[in-house]
């Protein structure tokens, strides 16, 4: 089986879906590994690094001819994987919503693309799941975003000329980039609180310090949805939230948005009036910005003032760490194939539970049920 590691092209996108580290256990499987050349510089990899690994490095024809699975971070054009053996998979993250004529394209080129975002939150594919690898960093690198634009401490100091009083920090969201931003928040000695409609995350929220800021005593909160994804909220919740927020959101310096809702807009969390009670120097950073974004003013790519406070919009915020980030996600990669490693076929065999829910494409059509809904 050769396993090709291409050379990602989508704009801004530093990451790579291999590393020196899996291409050893790749290799040691029984498996042929090829890289692009160049795939791993962005990442601090280089070519030299990959072909001591055990890689052949080449161009992208030559990486690419034979491969009976083509690893990517970003889902690779269909046009551009000529050569590849028939019935290859593309094994990647695939925005299979927001890209559904890729998926198309997949399937009209004969290919088996599995969609490594639609891996199922279960005990076993915990290893696999990129979205929790990458959201990890993500709450990481939202905190020290507004730490740079902030332009204040973080830690309340005592000093001979006075006391500069703690950052408050609310992070709006409390899954994985919500936990790692709180915990981060606090390591940087901010004064943090958080919410989320799950009330779950209320124990969570306070086992790291921070201090929770949830509705109570309100009926219809429908906010746990499934595969530990928030879901949507009843209208009295929603108002009510909105009130207690409101007050919040007012009196913070820094404020950190994490919710998304797979396959749907992100929800909106904060309005133009709530930006506009917050003080000048204010910050607000929108991890959900690429999918319509929770800050009513968010601007994808952009870092906007909004009357002295500064809304951060970054792009692809994993990829601001693509050294780190492209460690985990390969690892989630290898432990996805490995599980599945047939010693006799000398290549993966998916079974039902997992192979149904990330495979898009087989034999020319489109066969995943969360796109036939």
């Amino acid at each position: 089986m050769k396993i090709s590691v291409l050379k990602e092209s989508a704009p801004g996108e530093r990451r790579v879906a291999a590393t020196q580290e899996t291409i050893k256990k790749f290799i040691a499987l029984g498996a042929e590994v090829a890289v692009e050349a160049g795939a791993g510089l962005t990442a601090a990899i280089a070519d030299a690094d990959y072909a001591a690994a055990g890689a052949s490095v080449g161009d992208r024809a030559s990486t690419l001819a034979g491969a009976g699975i083509v690893l990517g971070v970003q889902g690779p054009d269909p046009a551009s994987l000529g050569g590849v053996a028939p019935g290859a998979w593309v094994v990647a993250s695939l925005n299979p919503f927001g890209e559904r004529t890729r998926v198309d394209a997949y399937a009209a080129a004969g290919l088996e693309a599995l969609a490594m975002e639609f891996m199922p939150r279960i005990t076993r594919a915990q290893s696999m799941d990129i979205l929790s690898s990458q959201s990890n960093l993500s709450g990481y690198k939202a905190v020290l975003d507004a730490a740079s634009e902030y332009g204040r401490a973080f830690p309340m100091m005592m000093t001979a000329a006075g006391t500069v009083s703690a950052a408050r920090v609310f992070v709006m969201g409390v899954g994985v980039a919500g936990l790692q931003a709180i915990a981060t928040a606090r390591r940087l000695g901010a004064q943090v609180s958080a919410t989320d409609v799950r009330s779950a995350t209320k124990e969570q929220i306070q086992s790291l310090g921070a201090k929770p800021i949830f509705v109570e005593n309100v009926a219809g909160i429908e906010g746990e949805g499934s595969g530990g994804y928030a879901g949507e909220m009843s209208d009295a919740y929603k108002a009510a939230q909105a009130e207690l927020v409101s007050a919040h959101i007012a009196k913070q310096d820094i404020v950190i948005t994490t919710a998304l809702i797979p396959g749907r807009p992100a929800p909106r969390l904060i309005s133009a009036a709530q930006v506009a009670s917050m003080r000048p120097g204010s910050v607000i950073v929108d991890l959900a910005v690429e999918q319509g974004g929770n800050v009513e003013g968010a601007v994808a790519g952009e870092v906007v003032d909004v009357g002295g406070v500064k809304i951060v919009g970054h792009r692809n915020v994993p990829s601001r760490l693509a050294a780190d980030t492209s460690a985990l996600f390969s690892r989630n990669l290898f432990n996805f194939l490995n599980a599945f490693w047939d010693k006799d076929k000398a290549a993966p065999v998916l079974d039902e539970e997992i192979g149904d829910a990330v495979r898009l494409t087989r034999g020319g059509q489109v066969v995943n049920p969360r796109l036939l809904s």
